[in-house]
């Protein structure tokens, strides 16, 4: 299993008929399946494998796996908006939640109008955060997965860059 750093612009697909840049091409030889995706406008951590079988396992919602998401929202969510994204939201897909979200405050007043949330989802919808953002008014300019299940994005995991998951995280993973 591999670990992959996305950056904004890479599709996450096997080649583009518009010839923009994809995750795949940047990957050693193999059959690679991404566990999920992430959107063309998100960055982060994408995991693939070579098992189309532990890939639907590893994204089907029965097993919960929590992705973990830094989201840089327009302007401060107040109290109303926050209970609405932990208790629920109808999106035309179906209810919608964050099992938790919490205010970075270490980046207050860094980022002027934006402010940054840590946001926790237990399925892998087709733009949920942002989705869920919108609908309570907000909109996302920034996202990036830092956590899939207990792998996390590695800090020193460049942009643009792969490598190997090592034995103990990948267990772990499996676990789940």
């Amino acid at each position: 299993m591999l670990l992959y750093h996305k950056r904004v612009g890479e599709l996450v697909t096997r080649s583009d008929p518009e010839g923009r840049p994809t995750v795949f091409s940047r990957l050693p030889a193999g059959r690679w399946v991404a566990v999920g995706r992430l959107d063309i406008n998100s960055s982060g951590l994408l995991l693939l494998t070579d098992s189309g079988e532990l890939a639907n396992r590893l994204m089907h919602p029965r097993y919960e796996i929590e992705r973990e998401y830094a989201a840089r929202v327009q302007g401060r969510l107040g109290p109303e908006a926050l209970e609405k994204l932990k208790l629920g939201v109808q999106l035309e897909d179906g209810l919608a939640a964050f099992t938790s979200i919490e205010f970075m405050e270490k980046n207050a007043g860094a980022e002027g109008a934006n402010r940054w949330y840590r946001v926790v989802l237990r399925e892998g919808r087709n733009r949920e955060v942002r989705r869920l953002f919108e609908a309570v008014g907000a909109r996302v300019s920034r996202l990036m997965r830092v956590r899939y299940g207990p792998v996390e994005l590695p800090r020193d995991l460049p942009a643009g860059r792969w490598r190997e998951l090592a034995a103990q995280p990948l267990q772990r993973l499996l676990r789940h």
